[in-house]
């Protein structure tokens, strides 16, 4: 039976023809099934020709699907799920332009450690490799920047792939991967029964989960000998859900505590052991810690270097044991004296069985209070009616106490936001670390915001980054979703000012933008409400009414155009060299 069923009329089929429908379903049907099969909750992608297969698929067997304004706001909205969720976020999108479109998502999603799933249509196979119309190696392009990739060449493979890549995107250390899909894959018809129960089997792909036991007792060994200790948590931690053992552990053994930039929220930033951020915005505290302490537990921390500083100078007084999921990592950049592959969670726990006598860290407690005492973050707000940005983070702190979902692009107002927004729970920050992507922290917070639709999600971003993916705006209006965008609005590139400031003697050179949108208008003409703020004075009511409110909302934040973000250490030096760190 070969007659075609209208697809608004598919329901009022005959029953021998849904029957054979089912039968002779093609391989963009298979596919659709392969995803419900791994819980798929939610797709964002964007249309094309090469995988019209898969949307027709999709409209007949339907799975949540958000269609982005542009396939960078699809892949970063799939990042700020995944972040937040700790699901694996889908991303679909066609050959060309399309794939090539997710280039930048997928390194940033590699370089954070963050899982997703991208799947990109692909000219027939039986023109690929000839320029075909919208034909791109999206396989190539992205094999140095998956942790896999796949391109489907018998429809019978499409279960199995589909279920290995969702294996591989979410253990281990997790990351992205790709599976390209030709357009006569997804249309060839599907008649066999294929085994999709069948185990996953990669040998070459078997993640250490748990640490080895003499490893530990060596940690064990350092931790109860070390007079200065220091715990340096990553986004492992937030990984492997181990920010309770984290802090139980920390606690244990009253050992001080910084974060990666990444790392913020795995300990509350409240509590008595954090000393705050390290790297170049970091704390003068965190970084002294770093360079004074005599054992450097990192935990979780891919030892980057907006992190050490020069590497030659890092924690010249430590032992250094290093716990992470992936190997590679490990005397990548700082050799280490025990290492331990493991999951964080499992390490942590393996060390919280072990009975520890830590010896006397009365001195260590009070030099680093004094440190916190004698150099703290600062500011100097000398201009009474002007909106400082650290002050506008401190206002939106304040009013979310600290609990809400933030979003950052890069640039000033993510290292404001990192310093000043004090994260009293995980999972609860989402920015672009190690990529540093203008663009990501808008699409991000509206994936974080179908990722806890009941939570408070803010997205504080600057006006250079947002306009990247304003046309996201969309999709608030859309889904009615009360994400909260606060643009710190500088009127220039501001971290490229900074250091043209700093280190190219106040050459401004194409950093400055004179030309801006009316933001409150953007935001309307989307059907989103719109705030201004000019002076601090209206800022705290202003920032109160939008946040708290229960629609999506914008606020353009008009903040000092020459402010710098401090403390800093400057490319080429050592975390104890450190300027800005006091004021005058």
């Amino acid at each position: 039976m070969n007659a075609q069923v209208p697809l608004k009329s598919r329901e009022s089929a005959p029953e021998e023809a849904k029957q054979e429908i089912k039968k002779q379903q093609n391989g963009a049907a298979l596919f659709i099934e392969s995803l419900k099969k791994q819980n798929v909750e939610i797709i964002f992608g964007y249309p094309g020709g090469a995988v019209l297969p898969l949307y027709d698929a999709l409209y007949k067997d339907p799975i949540k699907h958000i269609l982005a304004r542009h396939e960078q706001g699809a892949i970063h909205a799939a990042e700020g799920y995944a972040r937040v969720s700790g699901k694996t976020g889908v991303v679909i999108a066609t050959s060309g332009p399309g794939a090539t479109n997710l280039v930048t998502g997928i390194t940033d999603a590699m370089m954070d450690s963050l899982p997703l799933v991208v799947f990109t249509g692909q000219v027939a196979t039986t023109v690929v490799g000839t320029d075909a119309f919208q034909e791109a190696d999206i396989v190539g392009i992205t094999q140095p920047i998956t942790k896999h990739n796949y391109q489907v060449k018998n429809i019978n493979d499409i279960p199995r792939i589909v279920k290995e890549a969702f294996h591989i995107a979410s253990t281990g250390r997790k990351g992205p991967v790709l599976v390209d899909i030709p357009k006569d894959i997804a249309n060839t018809i599907f008649e066999s029964e294929v085994d999709d129960n069948a185990p996953i089997n990669l040998p070459g792909y078997q993640p250490t989960l748990h640490p080895n036991f003499l490893q530990i007792q060596k940690a064990v060994k350092a931790i109860g000998e070390a007079k200065q200790p220091l715990i340096l948590a990553g986004a492992g931690i937030l990984a492997a859900d181990a920010s309770v053992e984290l802090t139980e552990f920390a606690e244990k053994h009253n050992i001080p505590v910084t974060n990666t930039l990444l790392g913020l929220g795995s300990i509350n930033g409240e509590h008595e052991l954090f000393l705050g951020m390290a790297g170049m915005h970091g704390t003068f505290t965190s970084n002294m810690a770093i360079s004074n302490c005599d054992l450097l537990i990192n935990i979780g921390a891919r030892f980057d270097d907006r992190l050490t500083g020069d590497l030659s100078k890092f924690a010249q007084k430590a032992k250094i044991i290093h716990i992470d999921i992936d190997p590679a990592e490990i005397g990548k950049n700082v050799p280490t004296d025990i290492p331990i592959v493991a999951d964080a969670k499992e390490a942590l726990k393996a060390l919280l069985k072990q009975e520890i006598e830590t010896p006397n860290t009365l001195l260590w407690h009070e030099y680093l209070a004094e440190c916190l005492a004698e150099y703290p973050l600062w500011y100097d707000a000398k201009e009474p009616d002007t909106v400082y940005p650290q002050q506008a983070v401190e206002l939106i702190n304040r009013i979310t106490n600290g609990e809400a979902i933030v979003t950052t692009d890069v640039g000033q107002h993510q290292m404001w936001t990192a310093q000043y927004y004090k994260f009293k729970t995980d999972h609860n920050w989402v920015t672009s670390g190690g990529l540093g992507t203008m663009g990501f922290g808008f699409p991000a917070a509206i994936g974080a915001q179908f990722a806890k639709p009941d939570q408070r999600v803010i997205s504080i971003v600057g006006d250079a980054g947002f306009q990247m993916t304003s046309q996201e705006l969309a999709l608030l209006k859309e889904f009615n979703l009360p994400v909260k965008i606060v643009i710190l609005n500088n009127s220039c590139l501001g971290m490229v000012r900074q250091w043209q400031e700093t280190f190219y003697e106040e050459r401004y050179s194409s950093s400055l933008m004179p030309v801006q949108p009316d933001f409150v208008k953007l935001a309307e003409a989307y059907g989103v409400k719109g705030y201004r703020i000019n002076t601090i004075h209206e800022a705290e009511n202003i920032l109160t009414e939008a946040l708290l409110s229960d629609e999506p909302v914008l606020i353009d934040c008009r903040v000092k155009q020459l402010e710098v973000v401090n403390p800093m250490v400057a490319p080429g030096k050592g975390l104890d060299e450190m300027i800005g760190v006091k004021k005058g």
